[in-house]
Formats: C-alpha cells, sequence, structure tokens
C-alpha cells in the first residue's frame, strides 16, 4: 500500500471539550444550544445491535461497509458546527483490524504453544546475555505469557502505531484546511460555494470523509500485518512500553513453512530476533520519541499542490485507473500515492534520518542474532537470507512507513549497516558498542557508516586533554 494517510475525522469524544453541552461556559451566548460532536457511527456496530434484538441484517462485503462509514461521516461534517478536532479513534482502528484479521482466519494460542514459545525464548535470552550489556525487557518477577495469539498482538501494538500515524493526519489536514481557505479566498470560487456554504462546511465534509478513510485503510494493514508478524517486536520499530518478548506461535509457523528446516531452530531464530529487540527498545525510552519527531517534522512540511494533483489525476482518468462511478477505484489511487505531496528538502532530511534509524536497528539486531547463535544453530545462513528477504517484501515497518511518507528503507542501506556493526564490534567491547544506544547523536550519521574507525575517533575524547 501507498500513502492511504491524510486528514482527521472532525469529531471529539473528549469530556473536557468546550462544545460538550455539559462543559458550555457562563460567557458564552445564552439561550444558544451547545454544538453537539457527531457520534462515531459505525454500520457493524448497528448490525450487531439489530443482530441482538432478533432482527436480520444484511451480508454485506466490507467494502460497501466501509463505504456506508464514510458516506455517513461525510453527512455528519456536512452538518457539524463548531470547531471539533481531528481525531484517530483507537476504537474504530481496532475494530477493522480484528474484521480484517478475520479474512485470514486466527488459531487459538493453547498450553502447548506457550510451553514451545517460552523453551525457545528461554534458550534464546540465554544465549544474547552472551553478546549484549543490555538487560532483559519486561518484569522478571512476573511469569510473561511466552505465546500469543493475532488478535493480541493487535492490541498490543495499537497505540503505537496510531501515534506513529497521527503527525502525519495533522499535517496533511492542516495542509488541506489551507488549501480550502485559499480557495475561498478566490471570488470566483466563493461566489460558486456561497450557496453551498450556507448548508455545510466543505472542509468539515472532505475532513469528515478523508479521515474515515484513512482510519479504514490504517486498519485494514493491521489487521494485515496481524497474519505475518512472528513476535512483539517483529516490526523493529518500539510499538509500546510494555517491552516483554513474546511470540505469535501460528505466524511462526507459517514464516518456516517450506524451508525444510527443523521448526526449532526456526523458534529459536525468531525468538533470537526477539530478545534482542525487546532489549534494545527498552534500554533506549529515547528512541520512540525520537521516531516520532522525525515523523512529525515530515509532517509539518506537508504542503498539497492542487494543480499538481489535478494534473496527476486528469492524467490517472485518461489510463483509466479511475473510474469516477467506482469509489473503490478512487480509493485504489490514493492507496497508490496519486495524491501523495512532493516532499520539501526539510522533509528529504527527515526521511534520510528516519531511513538510517530504521536501517540501524535491523543492523544491531542481526548483529546480536549472528554472535548469539554462533555455531548453534545449523541453517544460520539459510534463516538470515529468509528474514532478508521477508523484510524487503513483507516488512510491516517498510510497508507502514513506504504507506504514510513514501519511505523505504533501501536493502543497501541495511547491508551497510550490518557491516557498521560488525566493524563496531571488532574495534570495541559489547559495552562499549550498546553505550552508542544511549542518544540519539551518539549513533553515526549517513556520512559516517562507511567509517567505522573514524567515527570511532570521532566519538572519543583524547587520553591527554592539556592541550585543549
Amino acid at each position: 500500500m501507498a500513502n492511504d494517510f491524510g486528514f482527521r475525522p472532525n469529531s471529539s469524544d473528549d469530556p473536557e471539550d468546550s462544545s460538550n453541552p455539559g462543559n458550555s461556559s457562563e460567557g458564552g451566548d445564552k439561550g444558544k444550544e451547545p454544538v453537539q460532536p457527531p457520534f462515531q457511527f459505525d454500520i457493524n456496530q448497528v448490525f450487531e445491535t439489530l443482530k441482538n434484538m432478533g432482527i436480520q441484517t444484511p451480508d454485506l462485503p466490507d467494502q460497501v461497509k466501509d463505504q456506508l462509514n464514510s458516506l455517513t461521516a461525510m453527512a455528519q461534517g456536512m452538518l457539524a458546527g463548531g470547531d471539533a478536532p481531528f481525531n484517530l479513534p483507537v476504537a474504530a482502528i481496532r475494530d477493522i483490524s480484528r474484521r480484517t484479521l478475520a479474512s485470514h482466519g486466527e488459531l487459538p494460542v493453547g498450553n502447548f504453544d506457550n510451553d514451545s514459545m517460552a523453551g525457545a525464548l528461554g534458550v534464546a535470552e540465554i544465549w544474547v546475555d552472551e553478546v549484549t550489556t543490555l538487560p532483559r525487557a519486561g518484569d522478571e518477577s512476573a511469569t510473561p505469557k511466552a505465546a500469543r495469539s493475532r488478535s493480541e498482538w493487535i492490541n498490543y501494538s495499537l497505540d503505537g502505531w496510531q501515534s506513529f500515524t497521527t503527525p502525519l493526519v495533522e499535517g496533511i489536514g492542516k495542509s488541506m484546511s489551507e488549501v480550502m481557505n485559499s480557495m475561498t479566498n478566490n471570488p470566483e470560487i466563493a461566489n460558486e460555494l456561497a450557496g453551498a456554504a450556507k448548508l455545510f462546511d466543505p472542509s468539515k465534509m472532505m475532513a469528515a470523509f478523508m479521515g474515515t478513510m484513512i482510519r479504514t485503510q490504517l486498519g485494514r494493514s493491521i489487521g494485515n500485518f496481524a497474519a505475518t508478524v512472528t513476535s512483539a517486536h517483529d516490526a523493529a520499530i518500539p510499538l509500546s512500553d510494555q517491552h516483554a518478548p513474546f511470540l505469535i506461535p501460528e505466524n511462526v509457523r507459517a514464516w518456516g513453512d517450506g524451508l525444510g528446516i527443523d521448526q526449532r531452530e526456526i523458534e529459536i531464530y525468531l525468538a533470537l530476533r526477539e530478545s534482542a529487540a525487546s532489549r534494545l527498545f527498552a534500554a533506549t525510552p529515547w528512541l520512540a520519541q525520537y521516531m516520532r519527531s522525525l515523523v512529525a517534522n515530515y509532517g509539518s512540511g506537508i504542503s498539497i499542490d492542487i494543480d499538481s494533483m489535478q494534473r496527476r489525476t486528469e492524467d490517472a482518468l485518461s489510463r483509466g485507473e479511475i473510474d469516477l462511478n467506482d469509489p473503490a477505484s478512487m480509493q485504489n489511487a490514493i492507496a497508490e500515492g496519486i495524491f501523495t505531496p512532493e516532499a520539501s528538502e526539510k522533509q528529504k532530511e527527515s526521511l534520510a534520518r528516519l531511513e538510517m534509524i530504521l536501517a540501524l536497528i535491523e543492523g544491531w539486531i542481526d548483529l546480536v542474532v549472528v554472535a548469539a547463535a554462533g555455531n548453534r544453530l545449523t541453517s544460520l545462513s539459510k534463516l538470515q537470507e529468509t528474514q532478508q528477504r521477508r523484510r524487503a517484501t513483507q516488512s510491516p515497518t517498510q510497508q507502514l512507513f513506504a504507506s504514510l511518507i513514501g519511505l523505504e528503507v533501501s536493502p543497501r542501506t541495511i547491508r551497510e549497516c550490518i557491516a557498521f556493526w560488525r566493524r563496531i564490534a571488532d574495534l570495541v567491547t559489547p559495552e562499549e558498542r550498546d553505550r552508542l544506544w544511549e542518544e540519539a547523536y551518539a549513533l553515526p550519521t549517513p556520512s559516517e557508516i562507511a567509517d567505522p574507525e573514524g567515527f570511532l575517533r570521532g566519538r572519543s575524547a583524547p587520553d591527554d586533554l592539556s592541550s585543549l
């Protein structure tokens, strides 16, 4: 998927919001009915309620239901008054994620699954202890649940996905508002919109409609990710404040299908990756905020060029890629990035830094896994090859950032970061190597990746400071 995210719906569930009737101030217009925020309409919830009442409902495809939700949101936006903030409601995203996952199916997690995953993680933790000074993640006094279902991973990661998405949604929403304001400042356009504006706010209508579409696309993405990720931290980005490692047995088995490798080796290899990633994210609380700030920097610079969008739309229409009578074709066009704004130099810099941190994470995990496995896993090279191929084609992180901001971490950058960490491991102790993760400034820049020795010299203080 590509750039399907752009606007946030105009609604507020905040009980402290000034548009809430219970929070109207005495200074407001007396006798004027406060504006009620539109409720979050969901056709699935309506159908569920009707079924509970014993009323039969039609069996509609998910695509039709999503279009009904979009049309309802658009109608709410047309009629809504006041200044309702944008939002990406977690409950709505979760519901769409679960419905998407249902199309893949899901197996329950039993005691055998938990024992098997716990055994693999136990071995992995011991091996990883030998090659890194970063402590184990999670509360060691508690008994962790080593195996979890696909649905549990959705619940675990949902807030993280939303937090990475929100700055971009806000940026495009702000840019869209500026476009609408500039259009209404044009006398000709203002005259054409004058009659419609008495009935509805065009910008709110568009925001409500697009907001529903965005959360639909995000929910579908998360639901599809849940059918492939093998562990809590398989996405290789910090998605939760809870860092205790766990594996998803159903996906672990699917990962190794057709490889001809002993299942126990597959489980331990994936457990090694999970152990390394969970330790890294638990030890670097700054990392999640740093990555979000890069995404926010990109989002704040989003600017929509109406003329460029119009040209691309006309080209797509002429090629038959968009059918105005088919809403699904418009959604597919957005998914393919037809309306993706051009990146500024500031945004390109943020993308380069984000690509580098993602590649450094992958490179460090790879280093730790190879060092921990040593010659204990006879199929290690084949397991690594499978992981590299999967990372290039199915990585949730790759898919997410490609869809949000057009960023794809190149295999070359990852290879360079793997080589960087391996050379660093030859030059310093594991403790000194891992200390580079203490702050963002301690990590290498793109220009330093190719020269690990020079990088270390630049980060080291001279033994004799008397001449300074």
